[in-house]
């Protein structure tokens, strides 16, 4: 089935013991393929959103199901290898380990899971993100847009239903940006893997099916 549903959700934090409310009542449901865009200024909950989606952070009151289940209902290790498993993730800063090279760095979520390592299936993963020429080549050797394709192709390794997408080209020139946004599409498309994209960028945002703007903590569909 594979679908990620919140269900009458919100989300406030205390600072200084004062109480800011982020999200109220906020209702999504999003299945395997979908192209699903978060809008909305910056400090409206676009990123708190997507981290309760992704189950990285709780509701203050609500649910989340993943497949029907009520995520609170999954045990600690078994919530850690949904997301291990059927999620990936790419930031607005790739995260990328500095001495490992990008095959090591590509391998680290099939490592963690003790998965079988397919070399001719991580080649091909490496060949479509274009990074054949790089393999061996640490980080700081690579230009932004190259550490983003060694995200994308982390992300990408354990064949996930979802990939989490929070500014992933927002610290990237114009022409790169439209590059790594092209390559996410169609890797989407391909693979049919759900984006659920955080982003301020117009030009993205378009390429979506479903678009959400957050506002005075709700979420309408635009």
């Amino acid at each position: 089935m594979n679908k990620i549903e919140c269900i009458n959700l919100s989300k406030s934090f205390f600072v200084d013991n004062n109480k800011i409310e982020v999200l109220d009542n906020i209702n999504i449901s999003i299945k395997r393929g979908d192209l699903v865009a978060l809008s909305g200024r910056s400090g409206a909950g676009k990123s708190t959103l997507l981290q309760i989606l992704a189950s990285l952070d709780a509701p203050s009151s609500g649910s989340i199901k993943y497949d029907d289940k009520l995520i609170t209902s999954f045990n600690n290790s078994d919530l850690s290898n949904i997301r291990l498993v059927n999620f990936g993730f790419v930031y607005q800063f790739h995260h990328l380990l500095e001495d490992l090279t990008v095959i090591e760095n590509i391998l680290i979520p099939l490592e963690i899971s003790n998965k079988t390592i397919d070399k001719s299936e991580v080649i091909k993963i490496i060949d479509e993100v274009g990074l054949s020429h790089r393999i061996n080549h640490l980080p700081w050797k690579l230009s932004g847009g190259e550490k983003q394709r060694v995200a994308i192709a982390r992300a990408l390794i354990n064949k996930p239903n979802f990939i989490f997408l929070d500014e992933p080209t927002g610290n990237l020139d114009e022409d790169n940006a439209e590059i790594i946004q092209n390559l996410l599409l169609d890797i989407s498309r391909r693979y049919k893997i759900a984006l659920i994209t955080a982003t301020h960028d117009s030009n993205f945002i378009k390429n979506f099916d479903k678009i959400y703007k957050i506002q005075d903590m709700n979420l309408n569909e635009v």
